[in-house]
């Protein structure tokens, strides 16, 4: 018989409350061994726990561990009995089942085991041997190691001491032949950990985390690998950081890209406000040129036709400044992406940059700047045109001075400006109001075309979609994707908002009215007073009254233009980044006394 024949039994390796051979043994406080599911299940729903054996209280839960020198017994144990107990093998041998079992394991042993501890001295580099019979235990002291061996019994464990100079061959006689093949059998130490002090631990083994699961992408200790992943694709952190790390250089290149796209586009933009410019400047000394000879019968066309040009000039500057700005915002984002990966580069953390790689490959949410351009029509033409008609009697110098000598942008810009509004005009949109919006002093007309304030609050119900504090309506349609128009006829009034929201605003109490909020609106305030709700605040100065605005939505590019109908001329731009449904916005704000009681009314679009 083995030495674990001879030394142990099946009930020394028994749980008591199971009545089986030990599965994952962990021992409590006061010194007894149970497998963990067995305990855990007998302290289910106790608020003091006790010990099974002795009756030990502990007031609080003791936070147990798998005893990985006794699971390492166990399964030798039941490696060599071939799964089947002690106590079997030899009732069927004897062939009845009241065998005296321990009996028969003391007639085995050669003498009666000694009743002190033998311990085994040896220097810090003395290494843990795994015994067949016994239960081994490693403790470090002032430099050195001390094994010590025990022979567990019913009870406990009883333990056997000796002088490291004592011989031990009196314990067995094949004592002196089990040392030597010992010590060709190492085992692990009981902590696990790793040797590097820069590896982290495992919280469940207590063992370096050197592997990683690409299956489960996660990193693990050599024990979670043989317990939870053995099926599974693993290789160790520093293979996978090394495969990662080709990756983040891609990453890397594709963000310095993305980088370089948008600073070429911040000079092309400056290249466009320069030719803007000088392209004003050119044609502002040709209409004057053009309309001295004629001041008497055209002044008034002069004038419109400069604030017309410096309207647009405006207008373009504000439209860069906000394209330079998104485009800087971008860029900063970019180089911070870019900082964080070549940080994670150099990091010799192969866990975290495993973990933070991920989050950092993707580039951040940007705009598609490849199809946005600064708007450089001036919208002369339409002064132009009208100019010509009315003062037939100048027509054959201005028609010399138009095919002659006139500066060529102004031309460019006429023979633009035409085909823009047909375009735009062909996404005309159906708008109408949606009542459950509508703010309960506000009046909507039966066709739902046309809405103002009244004197008084109105019974209406009370919904999350109806703003309670503004004086607003939304549009029934959604914008989600593509290009949309539509006009509303703002005559007669002295207050009012338009423009678009996005469909997750705030519609309850006080609302800041910014486009980081959801918001891109046209103003007017005190009948001349015309704001752009960016931040900061865009005033705009036209001479010209508007009496009907135009509203152009492109979703794609995530542009938000307004444009004054009757002179057809481009006013504002608003650029963003869209990610959900826009609805058109209207507010006739208050009626001031009767002041500001006329109606917004969304009017058809004609094509000319």
């Amino acid at each position: 018989m083995s030495l674990y024949g001879s030394f142990l039994t099946e009930d020394q390796v028994t749980c008591s409350i199971c009545l089986d051979v030990f599965t994952n043994p962990s021992s409590t406080p006061c010194g007894h061994s149970f497998c963990m599911a067995c305990i855990t299940r007998y302290w289910e729903g106790s608020q003091v726990c006790q010990c099974p054996l002795c009756k030990k209280t502990f007031q609080n839960r003791p936070d147990l561990q798998i005893n990985r020198t006794l699971r390492e017994i166990t399964d030798q144990f039941k490696s060599v009995k071939g799964g089947v107990s002690v106590k079997d093998k030899i009732g069927k041998k004897m062939g009845h089942k009241n065998h005296n079992f321990m009996a028969e394991l003391k007639m085995k042993l050669p003498k009666p085991l000694p009743k002190n501890m033998v311990a085994l001295t040896g220097t810090a580099q003395s290494q843990a041997y795994s015994f067949p019979s016994l239960s081994t235990s490693t403790l470090h002291q002032n430099g050195t190691s001390t094994m010590a061996l025990s022979v567990p019994n019913r009870c406990g464990s009883s333990s056997l001491e000796h002088s490291p100079d004592h011989n031990l061959n009196h314990l067995h006689p094949h004592f002196p032949h089990m040392m030597s093949h010992a010590k060709g059998r190492r085992r692990f130490t009981l902590s696990g950990a790793a040797s590097s002090n820069n590896v982290p631990l495992c919280e469940v083994h207590n063992r370096g985390i050197l592997l990683y699961c690409k299956s489960d992408q996660m990193c693990i200790c050599p024990e979670c690998e043989i317990e939870d992943h053995n099926d599974h694709d693993t290789v160790t952190v520093e293979a996978e950081w090394m495969e990662t790390k080709m990756l983040l250089r891609d990453s890397e290149q594709d963000i310095q890209d993305m980088i370089s796209d948008r600073r070429r586009k911040i000079e092309e933009i400056r290249e466009s406000v320069t030719e803007l410019e000088m392209a004003v400047e050119r044609e502002t000394s040709g209409t004057v040129c053009l309309f001295s000879a004629l001041a008497s019968a055209i002044e008034r066309s002069q004038a419109e036709l400069i604030e017309v040009m410096d309207n647009s000039r405006r207008s373009a500057e504000n439209q860069a400044n906000a394209m330079i700005h998104q485009l800087e915002r971008e860029i900063e984002e970019l180089e911070s992406r870019e900082a964080a990966l070549t940080e994670l580069a150099m990091s010799e953390d192969h866990i975290h940059c495993v973990k933070t790689f991920p989050s950092l490959s993707t580039p951040p949410v940007t705009k598609d700047w490849s199809g946005v351009s600064l708007n450089t029509d001036l919208g002369t033409a339409a002064i132009y045109r009208p100019l010509a008609a009315t003062v037939e009697k100048f027509q054959r110098d201005l028609k010399n001075i138009l095919e002659n000598g006139f500066p060529s942008p102004v031309l460019e810009a006429s023979g633009q400006t035409k085909p823009r509004e047909k375009k735009m005009k062909e996404f005309a949109m159906n708008v109408t109001l949606d009542s459950s919006t509508a703010h309960p002093r506000l009046i909507l007309s039966g066709d739902l075309k046309s809405v103002w304030c009244g004197d008084r609050y109105h019974h209406v119900p009370e919904t999350p979609e109806r703003f309670d504090k503004v004086v607003c309506v939304l549009g029934r349609e959604a914008i989600s994707h593509g290009k949309h128009y539509w006009e509303v006829e703002v005559n007669g009034k002295t207050d009012w908002d338009l423009g678009v929201v996005r469909q997750s605003v705030n519609r309850k109490g006080k609302i800041d009215y910014t486009p980081d909020n959801g918001f891109w609106f046209l103003s007017l305030r005190d009948k001349h007073k015309y704001a752009f709700r960016s931040e900061p605040c865009t005033e705009v100065e036209m001479k010209l009254r508007l009496h009907k605005i135009g509203i152009f939505v492109d979703y794609e590019k995530g542009e938000v233009s307004f444009y004054n109908v009757d002179a057809k001329v481009h006013i504002y731009t608003f650029y963003d980044i869209f990610t959900e449904n826009l609805f058109p916005f209207f507010s006739p704000c208050t009626n001031k006394s009767g002041k500001n009681e006329m109606p917004l009314i969304i009017t058809p679009v004609h094509m000319e």
